[in-house]
């Protein structure tokens, strides 16, 4: 089987730290690396089970956040030789990372002081109860930021959505963006996970008893562990292999199926890339007349009549077979490299093209 040229079609797309998501991950990153230092620095003052948590919750926040602005930046990477595909699945490697980490680490952390809280008496969270209106206060302000973020998040997944023709929930199930999938979960839990441990310090202030307070720790780990399986959950299928829809791959046949040179085409497969990249293969039979034709239409065919004609031995036939032979092919590739350049502006999102002659 021979293979058909392959070309890279470049097309402009927002991609990187420059991009809609790159900003969205962005400023996640600031706002929550200012509220993690304040929140860690109340909770010195508290003791607090609820603002620990909420104080790692932050932690937890930021240092994914950076780890999806890395993944953002590499997948921006043109491709090489040692990546000739490009870098596009760094952004789903880093929020796998993301999704873990926040398991491990954020699910991990406000669960062992939620226990530890239950099972021991804090006798210091008693004893600064009139220092917990610092905990109010950055807990407000926590919800403020994050809702900011949040917004963002939102507003940037329902433009792609749109372009994307889809609803918001299943754009976002479908892992498209993955990065801002991220922020979006976890913005969404800062913002509940602040309102919960405003409840359970209050209520742990009324009741003079830290009890309130450690469940709210567990509330946060919680909701840290339902954010950590969405963002798993939406990240996976992308890395294992996922194909575009089957009417967007209709069209792309059909594209290709309408070009003259093209009997029929088999073993078509579209697998989406990220970064709106779609690689798309295909095994395709060239007509051979429409092929000879187009070869005809460039060359006298009354001289080339007219040099067969002259032939007085078997070699002369077989170096003009060889010659013409060596010419078509040419052509055959030239005719590869139209219909991919047709195809990629007819359908930008098609960065990868793969044709491969029966």
């Amino acid at each position: 089987m021979v293979k058909g040229k392959k070309r890279n079609k470049e097309v402009e797309f927002e991609t990187g730290l420059k991009g809609r998501s790159g900003r969205v991950v962005v400023a996640a990153i600031l706002i929550n690396s200012t509220i993690f230092i304040l929140k860690i620095i109340v909770w010195i003052f508290t003791h607090s089970h609820s603002m620990f948590a909420e104080s790692i919750h932050s932690a937890a926040d930021t240092v994914n956040q950076i780890i999806l602005a890395f993944g953002l930046y590499k997948s921006a990477k043109n491709p090489n030789i040692k990546h000739p595909y490009g870098y596009a699945n760094m952004k789903y490697i880093s929020s796998l990372i993301s999704g873990v980490a926040i398991f491990c680490v954020g699910t991990g952390f406000s669960f062992y002081h939620g226990i530890d809280g239950l099972s021991n008496t804090d006798e210091k969270a008693k004893k600064k109860q009139s220092e917990f209106i610092w905990a109010y206060i950055v807990l407000g302000g926590s919800f403020c930021f994050e809702s900011v973020t949040l917004m963002m998040a939102i507003i940037s997944i329902r433009k792609s959505a749109k372009q994307a023709n889809q609803s918001f929930i299943s754009y976002v199930a479908s892992g498209a963006d993955p990065c801002v999938n991220v922020v979006l979960f976890e913005d969404s839990a800062a913002v509940a996970g602040a309102g919960v441990a405003a409840v359970c310090i209050g209520l742990t202030a009324y009741l003079k008893s830290s009890i309130p307070d450690a469940i709210g720790s567990l509330l946060v780990g919680v909701m840290l562990g339902a954010v950590a399986i969405l963002v798993v959950y939406t990240s996976v299928p992308a890395l294992v292999g996922r194909s575009i829809k089957l009417d967007q791959l209709d069209k792309i046949n059909q594209e290709l199926e309408s070009d003259a040179m093209i009997k029929a085409i088999h073993d078509v497969k579209g697998i989406d890339m990220g970064n709106s990249m779609i690689r798309y293969k295909a095994e395709i039979d060239f007509n051979g007349r429409e092929l000879t034709r187009k070869y005809l239409e460039e060359h006298d065919i009354r001289k080339l009549w007219e040099e067969v004609k002259g032939f007085h031995s078997i070699d002369q036939l077989n170096e003009f077979m060889l010659r013409h032979g060596e010419k078509i092919v040419d052509i055959m590739g030239d005719e590869i490299d139209r219909i991919e350049m047709n195809l990629s502006k007819k359908f930008p999102k098609v960065r990868h093209i793969d044709l491969e002659l029966e």
